[in-house]
């Protein structure tokens, strides 16, 4: 068995989850001060390994006056796209000059509504585009489970300190399974939400299909459902009907569609197949009607999606160039975001009806849904890639189609809008955490967080703490 690398031990935090540590520090069994020593000691120890934090601020922390709300107190971490006043945000790249955000943006302080203390910025892959949090020159983000295999992306940073233990909770974000595939990585709980449930980047909502949403990675399905229910009431969109706290499983039973082929009609690797499987076979023995079908999209869907990513890609150069100015050198930008914008340039009339079909998809998506009432799928199509596979250096086309290869099931949810919810479950053959995906309906993460815990219940999430550990503390 590989050695894992994490910071579990006999502290103010021990295993606790999120609603665990808040139920301690409002209970007075430990203290706040307590409480963020020990993940500053424990970010201190794993992150030399791991290169999961972009920037520290454990000073300000330790200064931050007490915080209110469901998870007061407890320390986290932000990813590095997201303003936070007087942090830098460097977005994953090297183009960037460091310098301090003078605003926070919505979704940070969305995230700070719900009581968390911030210890700094989580590392991203430039412009969270890609599906490792690898870089050109510099660290790659490492796989606590095993340090040679990618943590996912782009909120790498973020799944790899909540698995190592660092902090329970840090915030994620996901716009092709960016908060999912980190999560199944990493062995955590991980929901994208209905589009615009929550507060999006600024000028998301301006864009022709508003692929991100925000949200959090965490240990436990109820760490993600607690969250949810904090924060949807800030600032809430009233065009959907709130989730609430949803606690803990039902007695509900629904029918399931079990996907077990991608857009291409692929069946995919046998390991990811065998979790899958398994995940099945769980829901069906608690009663769950397990319904086999297809995905049915367009063909041209990864394409059009492809173009529309390149675009996006190069629509964020042009507004760091603008917003950034005399602080970002575009000549810096890693080879994939070049290749991206450099495609959009090669194909700039297909991006129109690109486009229109991609704001189309919303149909396509709820049509999955005339028969049954949640999808059951891979996360991804292979388990989890050694680091260097999908380094970001390498050519762009050979680079572009091994992440058609691996990312095959998580972004029709972010074109269609609805929520998916990427589940941990088994290990892989390289002892790396298994994962399913479950798909609702728009608006329906109560379903979704509901099926969560009753597979949580009944096949309790694997545990790196039960590993061999690479890091050792000081005597």
């Amino acid at each position: 068995m590989s050695s894992a690398v994490h910071g579990f031990t006999d502290d103010a935090l021990g295993d606790l989850d999120a609603v665990g540590v808040a139920a301690a520090l409002r209970s007075g069994q430990v203290g706040r001060a307590e409480v963020l020593e020990a993940a500053i000691a424990r970010t201190r120890l794993v992150d030399p390994a791991l290169d999961a934090v972009q920037v520290a601020c454990f000073d300000r922390a330790r200064r931050a006056p007490e915080t209110s709300g469901v998870f007061a107190g407890v320390p986290a971490f932000v990813k590095d796209n997201t303003d936070v006043a007087g942090l830098p945000s460097c977005h994953g790249s090297a183009a960037f000059t460091p310098h301090d955000a003078s605003t926070t943006s919505g979704p940070a302080a969305q995230f700070q509504h719900s009581g968390v203390v911030v210890l700094g910025k989580s590392t991203l892959p430039e412009f969270g585009l890609t599906a490792s949090t690898e870089f050109v020159g510099r660290a790659p983000t490492r796989n606590p489970w095993n340090p040679e295999f990618s943590a996912g992306a782009s909120s790498g940073g973020s799944a790899a300190l909540v698995a190592a233990g660092a902090v329970p909770i840090a915030h994620a974000n996901d716009g092709g399974g960016s908060i999912r595939i980190p999560a199944a990585a990493n062995g955590l709980v991980g929901l994208k939400v209905t589009r615009a449930r929550l507060l999006d980047q600024p000028g998301a909502r301006s864009l022709p299909v508003n692929l991100v949403t925000e949200g959090v990675v965490t240990r436990s399905v109820r760490d993600t459902a607690h969250y949810l229910a904090a924060v949807e009431g800030y600032r809430p969109n009233r065009s959907l009907p709130a989730v609430g706290l949803v606690e803990g499983p039902s007695a509900r039973r629904v029918r399931i569609g079990l996907i077990r082929h991608d857009v291409f009609g692929r069946e995919v690797h046998p390991d990811t197949g065998a979790v899958l499987d398994s995940a099945a076979a769980v829901f069906g023995g608690l009663g769950h009607e397990i319904v086999p079908m297809r995905l049915d999209v367009d063909p041209r869907f990864a394409e059009d999606f492809k173009l529309y990513w390149a675009a996006m890609a190069a629509a964020m150069t042009l507004s760091m160039r603008i917003g950034h100015r005399g602080w970002f050198d575009a000549s810096r930008l890693d080879p994939f975001t070049r290749g991206l914008i450099g495609l959009v340039r090669r194909h700039p009339l297909a991006l129109v009806p690109a486009a229109r079909r991609l704001r189309a998809a919303r149909s396509i998506y709820d049509a999955h849904f005339r028969d049954v009432d949640v999808l059951l799928t891979p996360v991804l199509s292979h388990p989890v890639p050694r680091i260097g596979e999908l380094a970001p250096g390498q050519p762009f086309e050979d680079l572009f189609a091994k992440l058609v290869d691996y990312v095959g099931f998580t972004p029709l949810n972010n074109v269609g809008g609805g929520p998916g919810i990427a589940v941990p479950h088994g290990l892989t053959a390289a002892g790396l955490p298994g994962s399913v995906q479950l798909a609702a309906k728009w608006a329906d993460e109560r379903t979704l967080l509901d099926l969560a815990y009753q597979l949580e219940a009944t096949s309790p999430f694997p545990r790196i703490a039960d590993r061999p550990t690479r890091v050792r503390r000081s005597a």
